[in-house]
Parts: C-alpha cells; structure tokens; sequence
C-alpha cells in the first residue's frame, strides 16, 4: 500500500483530481473546436499528457492541507483538489517543454508529444522541416498546459478570501518562476564545459535539482496544502524544511532511475539519461571516483559517449555498467537516504493532524523509494 499509485487513490484522491482535469480536457475541446477540427489534435495532445503521471503533487498538496486541519467533506475540500489539478496542469506543461529541450523520443512508454506531430507532417507530406513543425507544436501545447494550468488556479480561488489568494498566488507563482529559471539553469550546464571539476559539476547539478524538480514537485505542493489549511508562519516554514530535501531526494531517484530504471516500468529507454547527456550527481560521482581511482578508462567514456544520442543498446549497457561500477550509484542512495531522513525529521517536528502526517510520511517514502 506505499507504491504511488495505491496511496493517491485513498480517500480517491486521484479520481476527484482526475475528474476536475476531465472537466478541463472537455472544456478546452469545447473552446478548440471554433479554431477548426485541426485543433482538436492539441486537446487529444493535452489528454494524453494527463493520462499518465502519479499524481504525487496533488496529493502532497492534499495531505498537507490534512495535517494542517483541513477537513473531509468542506468546500474548501473541492478547492484543495483543483488546486491539485492546477499542479498536475503545470506538471504537463513542464514536460512538454522538458521532453523538446532533452530531444525525448518517449514519455511514458508512448512517443513523446513533439515525435508525434513531426510524424504527423512526416506521413502527410507536409512542406517544411517535419521535425521543426514537431517541436514548435510541443512547444504550443506547454503553453496551453500553462494556460489552463493558471485558469484552474484562478478559479478554483475565486470564492476564497483576498488574502488566501494573495498567499496561494504568491506560491503558485514563485513555483512556476523557480521551474523556468531551473530549466534555463539545466539547459547552461549542458552547455558548459564538464568533468574538469567533479566537485563544481555536482554542485551545479543539485542546483539545478532544486531549482526545477524539488521545489515544485515536494516543496511547494506542500506549502500550498498548508496555505490553504491557513496553517502559522512557522508551520508553513516547517514545511519547506520537509519538501526541500524530499524534493531533492525524488529527483535523485528520478535520475538513478534514468540509467538503471527498468523500461517496462519506467516508460523510458534504459539509459535514456546517458543518450541525452544529463549532468546529474549521479555522474558527477562516477566522474570524481573514476579521477580519484585512477580509471581513465571509465574517465574517458565519460566525457566521450555521455550525450551521444547514437549510443546503441550494448553501449549504453557498458557505460552505464561503468558507472556502476565506480560505486557512484551507491553514494547517490547513501544521498537519498540522508535527505529523506532529514525531511522525516522535520515532518516529525511540528504538530500535525491525523491521519495527514502518516499520509505524508507514506507519500514521502514512496516518493523516493519508487521505482518508476
């Protein structure tokens, strides 16, 4: 009952949180159709985004919102699971922008979004370049994810009290700034030097983490539920000191999971992250144990075929048993391990409702210990 999946169906979490993204799938279907019937490709685009996802964010949201003193049943309820919806909205926009600056072939075991409309043009024998018109309408869709995302946002809002919508707001927005400025951040450490300095690579790589996945995908869900609950200052803080280093322990796991992560249950390519060149902690440590071991070998792999996107199957297999072997994987678990024993700890601190703290504490365990 600790995987994902089982923990935000309780209290149907996710099927209330589906049900709102539904309702904003048909209306955008509704407000397409007077573009033509071209565009309702964009809509069946959105709905396939949402079709997936483990609605973690909705439900950290949702939880909080719990241990802080939200009650079952409330109107305030229905306006915690837009919100929720609200985050899963923004979630699909991120990934449609994320999967065109990582060139993704595949989300979620299914052609990624900017791969299905070049082959779209490919098959029509469409004029101009395929791939082009592929990426610019991967493009469009985030925005329109964004759109609606800010229009779930806002109404869902709209009957509460100025203040909590100021505060909520206020979030809501930092979180969407802190992800752009975290995915321009991703997108300049792949283009700096890298492997000169382990140390500074590592530290670029944990800022990027919190910066575009920690923040949004722990932190501020959890800041939002306690807004919501009109939790104190301090309890709002406490918070942060618990989805900070969660967050940063879910993208850790994220990316031992994108070299080493199971296909069928992962979605992606094994080794997809080695293709795409990420600079992660992971092989930030496998860089800095090979230098200190003495292993040019494994030193030289690294810098030559890390974002090679023609690496066959055998050769990502090798680079990725490599870095297995530098022990580097073992230091990233040893990371994970310490950063969700300090966010267990704070979530121990402050005085939380029943049963909202066990839900979270079980929400944070599945959200590191995953294996998809």
């Amino acid at each position: 009952m600790n995987s994902p999946t089982a923990l935000v169906d309780v209290e149907d979490v996710r099927a209330h949180v589906d049900a709102v993204l539904a309702l904003r799938v048909a209306e955008l279907r509704g407000e397409l159709a007077r573009s033509g019937s071209e565009a309702d490709l964009l809509a069946d685009a959105v709905a396939v985004m949402l079709s997936g996802g483990k609605r973690l964010r909705a439900a950290f949201c949702y939880w909080s919102w719990r241990a802080h003193g939200g009650l079952p049943g409330t109107a305030r309820e229905q306006v915690v699971l837009e919100v929720g919806a609200a985050l899963e909205l923004f979630q699909a926009a991120a990934l449609f922008h994320d999967d065109v600056m990582d060139d993704s072939d595949t989300r979620r075991g299914l052609p990624a979004a900017h791969r299905t409309f070049a082959e779209l043009h490919a098959s029509a024998a469409w004029s101009g370049d395929a791939r082009r018109f592929g990426e610019s309408a991967a493009i469009l869709l985030g925005d329109l994810a964004l759109v609606l995302s800010e229009q779930a946002f806002r109404e869902a809002l709209a009957r509460e009290p100025q203040p909590l919508r100021t505060e909520a707001s206020a979030v809501f927005d930092l979180m969407r700034t802190e992800v752009t400025v975290g995915q321009y951040l991703d997108v300049l450490a792949q283009a700096l030097p890298w492997g000169l300095d382990p140390a500074a690579d590592e530290a670029r790589a944990r800022e990027v983490i919190r910066a575009k996945s920690a923040r949004y995908s722990v932190e501020h869900p959890l800041v939002l539920g306690a807004v919501l609950a009109e939790a104190a200052v301090d309890e709002i803080d406490a918070c942060r000191a618990i989805g900070l280093p969660l967050g940063e322990g879910f993208q850790l796991r994220d990316d031992l999971l994108g070299v080493f992560g199971d296909p069928t249950t992962t979605g992606k390519p094994a080794g997809d992250d080695l293709r795409e060149g990420k600079r992660t902690v992971l092989v930030a440590r496998a860089m800095a144990r090979a230098r200190a071991a003495g292993d040019t070998v494994t030193e030289g792999m690294l810098r030559s075929e890390l974002g090679c996107r023609d690496l066959d199957d055998d050769a990502v297999r090798v680079l990725a048993d490599a870095i297995a072997a530098t022990g580097a994987p073992d230091d990233v678990e040893q990371l994970i391990g310490e950063l969700t024993q300090g966010a267990l700890a704070a979530l121990s601190g402050p005085q939380l409702d029943e049963p909202g703290r066990t839900m979270l504490g079980r929400l944070a365990h599945a959200a590191v210990d995953r294996r998809a």
